[in-house]
């Protein structure tokens, strides 16, 4: 029975002893969600507690100062709040939790746990912004990553420490492909950060792949699309210095975002609250920048030898492939995987539209062969769909084109290819093998 305090002794023995006297503020302002606090200078990026009640507490986060008064964002509810309601700080400002202690839980964007499971005793910090290292300490991609799916690992193949985006419009199946691939994926820890979904989905992923042999090496942090902006924010950047923590160790970390989408709205409701103008669509320039930073902490690390695989889903609002974001995700990342809605509504699954797909660094981690192969099959995916309307109308004359006879020839054996149950698995040799019979001199 008293092994059960071990950790909350140990923790209570690591923690220095301040006798400094204990400070707080005073809430002199609210405006939804935004509080304005008197007498209480801490740097931002500090973490608060707003009593609001007897023995009740509410959490804040600095986001800023203006006119001699301290900016925070609440990460709940402003509910029963009151004016002059005490505010302390709390923890470590710019430092987020970390450590062995996540693996095998899920937990919320403050890193507090969601599952029912006892609390969390992390050991470590990491500041929440990432370490800043030279570009040179980036090492090269040079191995091939497995994501269990044929049409990826064959057509656009990525490598271990690549980023890669999950780009289409809603409802066209990024959350079941991300699934697939955490589902069929090699890692040696994988970091799911659910970002601004759905709390049905949240449980539904915990379900599945955390009842499994791969739990023991899976961190979930999610924050569901409830929740405040800042916690949002907090929890992509949470997930992301998990992953980096264990990259320092010299793992090889498979990153899960879900989605990028959410964290630049997020970003962009805390821009607009503190009076930064609307540029593209409504983003102000720090939603858009705060994508940029995040993407940029994933890659290899030279230091320690290990990696972070990040994998993030991009929402295209109204199937706009030129929205702020999508652009502003696809110049940053170094490959992206494009869903088609048509091609779903034609009942082809995963909808993954290969003539816009790309990875950038696949023809540094493929034999020539390999390459040859993949443009084939592109060009004659490319060249149907081109010409299907004159096809499917039956103006098109068989002997006119003979690569388009080919293609229409091939095709459903090419569609059948693309095609891939959502619980199975074929790893990178195997479709690499099927690709070359398929488009071989006897396929």
């Amino acid at each position: 029975m008293l092994k059960l305090f071990d950790p909350i002794l140990s923790d209570l023995a690591a923690e220095p002893l301040s006798l400094a006297p204990r400070r707080y503020g005073l809430v002199a302002a609210c405006d939804n969600g935004l509080l304005e606090v008197s007498g209480l200078s801490v740097p931002v990026g500090s973490l608060c507690r707003v009593a609001h009640g007897r023995n009740e507490t509410l959490s804040a986060e600095v986001i800023g100062f203006r006119n001699g008064r301290t900016l925070m964002m609440l990460l709940g509810d402003s509910v029963m709040l009151r004016p002059g309601a005490r505010v302390r700080p709390e923890g470590r400002p710019g430092l987020l939790p970390v450590g062995e202690a996540f693996l095998g839980r899920a937990v919320d964007g403050e890193g507090l746990p969601i599952d029912r499971g006892g609390p969390i005793h992390a050991r470590s910090d990491w500041p929440s912004g990432g370490i800043r290292t030279s570009a040179l300490d980036r090492s090269p991609v040079r191995e091939s990553f497995d994501t269990g799916i044929r049409a990826l690992n064959a057509l656009t193949t990525f490598g271990i420490g690549q980023r890669i985006g999950i780009m289409a419009g809603s409802g066209v199946g990024k959350s079941v492909l991300l699934d697939m691939i955490a589902h069929g994926a090699e890692a040696e820890i994988v970091v799911v950060g659910l970002i601004g979904e759905r709390a049905r989905e949240v449980s539904d992923f915990v379900e599945r792949h955390m009842n499994e042999a791969k739990r023991e090496r899976t961190v979930v942090v999610a924050v569901p699309a409830d929740h405040a902006p800042n916690l949002r924010l907090r929890g992509a950047m949470l997930a992301t210095s998990i992953a980096e923590h264990f990259r320092a160790q010299g793992k090889r970390v498979l990153l899960i975002m879900d989605s990028l989408t959410r964290v630049a709205h997020a970003a962009r409701e805390i821009g607009l609250l503190l009076g930064e103008p609307g540029a593209a669509r409504g983003y102000p320039p720090s939603a858009l920048a705060a994508i940029t930073k995040l993407v940029e902490r994933a890659g290899n690390s030279a230091a320690s030898g290990g990696s972070i695989t990040g994998l993030y889903t991009v929402l295209a609002d109204g199937d706009n492939q030129d929205d702020p974001v999508v652009d502003t995700a696809r110049s940053i990342l170094d490959g992206h995987i494009v869903l088609s809605r048509d091609l779903a509504q034609r009942g082809q699954y995963p909808a993954i539209d290969i003539a816009a797909s790309l990875s950038r660094v696949m023809n540094d981690i493929v034999p020539a062969q390999h390459q040859h192969l993949a443009r084939e099959f592109r060009a004659l995916i490319a060249n149907y769909e081109a010409n299907r309307d004159l096809v499917l109308m039956g103006a098109y004359r068989a002997g006119a084109d003979p690569r388009l006879d080919r293609a229409i020839t091939m095709h459903e054996r090419l569609v059948e290819f693309l095609c891939q149950g959502q619980r199975d698995v074929v790893r990178l040799p195997q479709s690499t093998a099927q690709l070359a019979a398929l488009l071989g001199p006897d396929g």
